[in-house]
């Protein structure tokens, strides 16, 4: 069964910033063209391969039904697994816990 939270991985002064701007959109999106997600399992694999050894992170714990931007789950072709990708800024009501990672 497919969950009704995805999570996204950015650094907690991303996250203060977005709660002064009233949205969120990671500094990368312009590049990529959506924010990058992952369901609860691929948590782990995506600080492994993106953020090893950084300090300052936390994940968003985004209900599905609450985002206001299209969210498509799209296949990552090196690693053969679908990843949910928010096509828009994340509106922070969205949001609904914000875990720091140690």
């Amino acid at each position: 069964m497919e969950s009704e939270y995805i999570y996204h991985v950015t650094t907690k002064t991303e996250w203060e910033q977005a709660q002064m701007h009233k949205e969120y959109k990671p500094v990368d999106y312009d590049k990529d063209g959506f924010i990058h997600c992952s369901i609860e399992r691929q948590v782990a694999g995506v600080l492994d391969r993106f953020y090893k050894g950084q300090t300052g992170l936390v994940k968003l714990k985004i209900e599905k039904a609450k985002v206001e931007r299209p969210v498509l789950f799209e296949l990552a072709q090196d690693l053969d697994e679908l990843f949910p990708h928010i096509y828009g800024s994340l509106n922070l009501g969205s949001v609904v816990e914000v875990i720091e990672i140690a």
